[in-house]
């Protein structure tokens, strides 16, 4: 009984109850490039941690990054300290969003869209999902069917995070109205959601609730995050611009 109580109070002196499963750079101090496209995961690192994708792969082709690294509008001040600027814009033929998320991107898809991952393996069940962001969206001046009526209002940004039981990480095409139904998918065991509709003025503290559906255990887990919800289907604000920071999974 001593050893375990010894051990329990150690778990809790650490600040990392069982099971506190994190994420390779959440913090988002950790970038690299390849000619012109920014990469979100350090020099050097291993297969295992490149886990975070963006649409730089195609867009840097055309000297364009929409997810880069920011060294002085950071959250937390201090040596090494960096934060993730997603910027839309558009880029030749199309409106582009500004976005990362754990997957990867694979390819383009001609001018309607392109082929994406979303998942890394994880097994942990967390409460919920913190960290900061600054938002300054612009009016919405691009837009595609079905979402015409849009045009000029304020665009709007969003992190989502999805709890699966996927086996492998799935495969997704962008440019569609919705590439995966995540609210009535059954695959999906918990989910977490939060919009933001307005200028932050700077960094905003935020923590998103995941609701879990049943006791299943997750496989795969997935962040989401856009300057323009919308993006996806080639609709939102030329300049709208979502700075992110310092995430981490709660238990």
């Amino acid at each position: 009984m001593k050893r375990i109580a010894v051990f329990i109070m150690f778990l809790l002196l650490a600040g990392s109850p069982i099971g506190a499963q994190q994420l390779y750079n959440m913090s988002f101090d950790h970038w690299s490039k390849k000619g012109r496209e920014w990469l979100p995961w350090g020099k050097d690192a291993p297969a295992s941690q490149q886990i975070w994708g963006s649409a730089n792969h195609g867009l840097s082709l055309l000297g364009v990054n929409g997810a880069e690294p920011e060294d002085e509008i950071v959250a937390v001040q201090g040596p090494g300290k960096r934060a993730a600027k997603l910027h839309s814009e558009k880029v030749v033929w199309a409106f582009a969003a500004g976005s990362i998320f754990v997957g990867s991107f694979v390819k383009l898809i001609g001018f309607s869209g392109a082929e994406i991952t979303w998942g890394t393996p994880f097994t942990a069940r967390p409460s919920s999902l913190s960290g900061y962001w600054y938002y300054l969206p612009q009016p919405i001046d691009h837009v595609k069917p079905p979402y015409e009526a849009l045009k000029g209002q304020m665009d709007i940004a969003r992190v989502e995070v999805l709890l699966t039981d996927w086996d492998e990480a799935i495969h997704l095409r962008s440019g569609k109205k919705d590439p995966f139904d995540a609210e009535n998918d059954p695959s999906v065991i918990g989910r977490g959601v939060l919009l933001i509709e307005r200028n932050t003025g700077g960094y905003v503290p935020f923590t998103i609730p995941i609701v879990y559906r049943d006791n299943r255990t997750p496989k795969q887990v997935t962040i989401v995050c856009t300057a323009s919800i919308y993006g996806g289907a080639f609709t939102g604000g030329d300049g709208s611009i979502l700075y992110l920071d310092e995430f981490r999974f709660n238990y």
